[in-house]
């Protein structure tokens, strides 16, 4: 048989300790301590403490901005977009749709051979400075451009003879 404590044992107050002769723990300073820490939650859900590089002093103010080089499949050209590393690849899309003309429901982003949805982040993706996306048009917008295309040019000509004098 298993003996279960009292639960005033298991959750009695250790806040009596105070820095000290005996080298106890200041809970001032734990809680100021605690206080600072900044928090996160993660796309997949997961909280975790903010990353601060060494030199940060913690102002919030600077926002990490990678430069991503964007290129065409057919077209070859190559754009430059500076954009911020937690961004996701929608937004991506809405930077592309002002340079390239493109909705960003026509564009298709692949990065390291994989397709990459609209609420995928740029940094969990694994995107970092100078990385290139390759930039495609959807083949189903585009043959829909086409099928348009070619019912109004059958339009436009109005009528045909059928008989020829």
């Amino acid at each position: 048989m298993v003996k279960i404590p009292s639960p005033r044992r298991l959750f009695r107050s250790r806040s009596k300790s105070t820095v000290g002769i005996g080298g106890g723990v200041d809970m001032c300073a734990m809680v100021a301590e605690h206080e600072r820490i900044e928090w996160e939650v993660r796309p997949g859900g997961m909280l975790l403490q903010k990353r601060r590089a060494p030199d940060d002093d913690g102002c919030d103010d600077a926002v990490e901005a990678i430069l991503v080089r964007v290129s065409a499949g057919c077209g070859g050209w190559q754009h430059d977009v500076s954009i911020d590393a937690t961004a996701t690849f929608g937004d991506l899309k809405v930077l592309l749709s002002l340079a390239t003309g493109l909705w960003p429901r026509e564009q298709r982003l692949l990065y390291r051979g994989r397709e990459r949805d609209d609420g995928d982040h740029l940094h969990m993706a694994g995107v970092q400075d100078k990385d290139k996306v390759l930039l495609l048009e959807d083949p189903a917008v585009t043959e829909r451009k086409l099928r348009s295309t070619t019912l109004a040019q059958l339009m436009g000509v109005p009528c045909h003879s059928f008989i020829q004098v």
